[in-house]
């Protein structure tokens, strides 16, 4: 294992969308071209999962060191309502494109800390929303809360706008990692609001926690607490310290895992997850066997989009709010991150959008087979729609990777290998041709190990 750690260890994207947000070409993209597409997508959706919402609320009032997140950080609760006012006056553009009331069938509050905001504000939020759509049936409503600040009120007013799931960041319950993280986490506070979510009657709860922090041993993953949840996400940390807005500059690379110390602790803690009944899903996620997640995961319906894993299948997703990202399946658009010029923009009637791109029909396969590999751990080109000009050289970097037992592979399909899942970034990196088209001249990504 270590030598192909040695090997594939390297800076690679980790595929939030395809192609990724660097590769963007705002040559390709016009305000007419992404409405046009915004509505077609819509007219494509079906009657049952029609859109998927994001809402970015940004307000933190520390600064942990490890987010990468656009995020504001503040004391200032005033701010709460300017901001929400401008998210809603947003949403009420985008409903002038729809030709009838808009469906929604998933929305997530992320952050920052959504729970930053009151709960009257929160609510405030989602009953604006509604005054201009309709939730889906069987819709699925989730939102970050933040263990130290999250309250039974906030639990409680958003179940009764209609929100069943709710992901408390853990990350980790060292105290050294704590300090170096700046983000001081007692277990004792995640039972207080995770017990107040099931008596409540939240139907999914999940936490988060990362792996390859600063300072982190053995056995501080060995150690780390759970609490039988729905879903846990146990990821690996990414080390970008060189983009701007992170704190991530305070710690050096000598106080991060080697590289074999960091995947001894992923096997270590998927392991652990193991005994009380959690089953690996798509990337970095677990679930019980109970879980729709990991039902959809047998049936072969699992999707993923910008908002993580989900069990719904929705082609238009709207994002609101400062540095989100809106994905009509045939463009990306991601809102500019400054608050001030996000305000400003939206005040005059401007699509607040700083990167953009527009999928050329290549781009749309690709990314097809990267969503494949994502949820299932495998794909195939037998259907002649899933051929693009440049499988020829793709099946050439894989079969290196076949070599090294990643994956197995015939002429029109592959499958990741259950031991290589630590790998599986790379093995996306080998359809990814805009990455060899053009190699950064600086450092962009994370290690992909």
């Amino acid at each position: 294992m270590c030598s192909l750690i040695q090997k594939y260890n390297v800076s690679g994207p980790r595929y939030t969308s395809y192609p990724t947000t660097p590769y963007w070409d705002i040559d390709t993209f016009s305000d007419k071209k992404w409405e046009a597409s915004v509505q077609l997508s819509l007219s494509e959706s079906n009657s049952t999962e029609r859109i998927s919402l994001y809402i970015h609320l940004p307000y933190c009032k520390s600064l942990c060191t490890f987010c990468g997140c656009h995020k504001r950080i503040t004391k200032r609760h005033e701010l709460e309502e300017p901001y929400i006012a401008t998210v809603l006056k947003r949403w009420s553009l985008y409903v002038t494109l729809f030709s009838e009331k808009p469906v929604i069938k998933e929305l997530h509050l992320g952050g920052g800390t959504p729970t930053f905001f009151s709960p009257e504000n929160l609510k405030n939020l989602i009953n604006g929303i509604f005054k201009k759509a309709t939730k889906a049936e069987n819709h699925e409503f989730s939102f970050e809360g933040h263990p130290n600040n999250t309250t039974k009120e906030h639990l409680q007013v958003l179940y009764d706008v209609g929100f069943r799931r709710v992901s408390y960041g853990v990350q980790n319950y060292n105290k050294k990692v704590h300090k170096a993280i700046h983000r001081i986490q007692p277990f004792e506070n995640l039972k207080r609001v995770a017990d107040w979510a099931r008596e409540i009657g939240y139907t999914y709860t999940e936490q988060d926690i990362i792996f390859g922090l600063p300072h982190q041993t053995m056995n501080h993953v060995i150690e780390t607490k759970t609490l039988l949840q729905d879903r846990l996400a146990f990821y690996s940390y990414a080390h970008v310290p060189w983009m701007k807005g992170n704190g991530q500059r305070s710690y050096k690379d000598a106080d991060l895992p080697a590289a074999d110390l960091k995947r001894q602790q992923y096997e270590t803690g998927k392991a652990l997850l193991g005994q009380p009944g959690y089953e690996e899903i798509g990337m970095d996620h677990f679930a019980l066997k109970t879980d729709e997640l990991f039902i959809f995961t047998q049936e072969r319906r699992l999707h993923r989009n910008f908002m993580g894993y989900t069990a719904s299948k929705t082609q238009l997703m709207i994002g609101l709010g400062a540095s989100s990202i809106s994905d009509s399946w045939y463009g990306f658009a991601q809102n500019v991150e400054g608050l001030e010029e996000y305000r400003h923009l939206v005040e005059n009637n401007v699509i607040p959008v700083v990167k953009r791109y527009m999928l050329s029909p290549e781009d749309e396969v690709i990314r097809k087979h990267i969503l494949n590999l994502m949820c299932s751990m495998d794909t195939s080109w037998i259907n002649e729609q899933m051929i693009f000009s440049d499988v020829p050289i793709v099946l050439q970097r894989l079969d290196k990777m076949r070599q090294d037992g990643l994956i197995e592979i015939n002429t029109q399909q592959l499958k990741v290998t259950q031991k290589r899942r630590p790998f599986v970034r790379n093995v996306y990196m080998a359809f990814d041709v805009r990455l060899y088209e053009k190699v950064p001249n600086t450092r962009l990504f994370s290690i992909t190990v």
